[in-house]
């Protein structure tokens, strides 16, 4: 719990009156005039500095700082990450994970390895690279066991759902983590623990439920493939692939622990720390995966080199994004903002943890974007964490990553392809994917406030 006395000013009314009007800014360019979310911020981050007060050329030089910062801290280890799941989806090492599970599981299980499935290819992959690619197999499967669509797909987007906003190197985490100056290594940590039974509940438990409040689901036909994605004449090997995806959170983990463990100095602590940073982790996963998946499904260089660069254009858009939020973040903290949102909860009791779910819950429904709702909310609680520990500043990144999930509904891209690719009402989205997303939510945030609590 925070606990810090302070007087409450005219200055601070002003500045929670420029934090609302600002949010609502963004909300209404983005829900009512769809515009891009990077420009809504940076429109956003305007009115937020000049309604509080902010002079213009502090305003322009927070705005450009948050935004280098972000870029310099994030923006490189989205990049490698993009690379690292394009090779794996371009490889086959993807359908190699998938064949290799769904041809051991039994019709009992088979949600079960659906879930195990999403988390391992959506490890690498940013949340809507994942859901085109898993589409697809959920489909096929679905097709060839002759499952209800939901008992299968609630589970697969589940695994999908919950390592975007709980597990780096996805970017909500890391910029979160950013923002916060939280350990990466400790919030992976800490994300796969809440992750596992998060994925579970809302997976293959609500994924019986969904079935019978959805019998009916059934994808439209043309979508169906008659094979899982692209047939190559070499596929990597199940373990090799297993391995290189693997590799980056076991480099990341193994410096989380030698943080804990380890004496500080010693050769041993040193070398991890080196390994287990998130750049160089991620760096070695990608030249790694050049050739236990690109080599080894045959990629000749010139290959290698135009799928390595073939995976940063779709991701301009994501780091465009998490730059103006950045930039955002710093506008909110250079005006104060920070601060007076710590008196508030203070002044009201409200625990870091369960205000940064609260906040990252409302810029979520309001925007519908996970990522915006993420660094948004680590910029107005950023100051929370400045007291806290390693480990309760790696909690309060996981809280709003829960935050940034709860029900997605009309104004979320992810919705509408879920509901297109399994062909369903707007009302049957709702009872399915919206419900999930708030479950994971909601388990998430339950599992993380304990854990604060009895963690010191």
């Amino acid at each position: 719990m925070i606990t810090l006395a302070a007087e409450w000013t005219g200055h601070d009314t002003r500045l929670i009156a420029a934090t609302l009007i600002a949010i609502a800014v963004i909300v209404v360019l983005i829900s009512a005039f769809k515009l891009h979310a990077f420009l809504a911020l940076i429109l956003g981050s305007g009115v937020l500095g000049l309604v509080a007060g902010m002079p213009v050329d502090k305003l322009l030089d927070s705005f450009e700082d948050g935004v280098g910062s972000t870029v310099a801290s994030v923006g490189v280890l989205i990049a490698l990450g993009a690379m690292l799941g394009k090779l794996l989806a371009d490889s086959g090492g993807a359908e190699q994970i998938v064949d290799t599970i769904i041809s051991r599981a039994g019709k009992r299980v088979l949600p079960w390895a659906m879930a195990l499935v999403a988390a391992l290819i959506g490890l690498p992959m940013f949340f809507e690279i994942g859901l085109v690619l898993l589409i697809p197999i959920v489909l096929l499967v679905v097709k060839r066991t002759r499952q209800p669509l939901m008992l299968i797909g609630i589970p697969a987007l589940a695994g999908l759902s919950v390592l975007h906003g709980l597990v780096p190197p996805h970017p909500g985490p890391l910029a979160a983590a950013g923002a916060l100056n939280a350990n990466v290594g400790i919030v992976l940590a800490f994300g796969l623990l809440v992750a596992i039974p998060t994925v579970i509940i809302a997976g293959p438990l609500f994924g019986k439920l969904a079935a019978r409040w959805v019998p009916d689901a059934v994808a439209p036909e043309h979508l169906v493939p008659e094979r899982s994605g692209e047939e190559n004449t070499r596929r990597p090997s199940f373990a090799a692939t297993l391995a290189t995806v693997l590799l980056p959170v076991v480099l990341m983990l193994g410096k989380a622990v030698s943080d804990i463990v380890a004496d500080e100095g010693s050769t041993a602590r040193r070398v991890l720390d080196f390994i287990g940073d998130p750049l160089v982790a991620l760096l070695a996963a990608v030249i790694v995966g050049m050739f236990t998946l690109g080599r080894a499904a045959g990629f000749s260089r010139g290959r290698l080199t135009s799928t390595v660069a073939s995976s940063l254009g779709p991701i301009a858009g994501i780091l465009l994004i998490v730059a103006a939020g950045g930039g955002f973040k710093q506008t909110l903290v250079d005006a104060g903002v920070g601060k007076v949102i710590t008196q508030l909860a203070t002044g009201a009791s409200i625990p870091a943890l369960l205000l940064g779910w609260l906040v990252a819950v409302a810029i979520r429904l309001a925007t519908g974007s996970a990522t915006v709702a993420t660094v948004s909310a680590a910029g107005i609680v950023g100051p929370l964490a400045a007291t806290m520990s390693s480990t309760h500043a790696a909690l309060l990144v996981l809280a709003i990553g829960a935050g940034s999930l709860f029900f997605s509904h009309v104004n979320d891209a992810g919705f509408w392809l879920v509901k297109e690719y399994f062909g369903l009402s707007v009302g049957e989205t709702i009872k399915s994917w919206s419900i999930m997303e708030t479950i994971i939510s909601v388990v998430a945030i339950a599992i993380i406030l304990p854990l604060g609590a009895l963690i010191t």
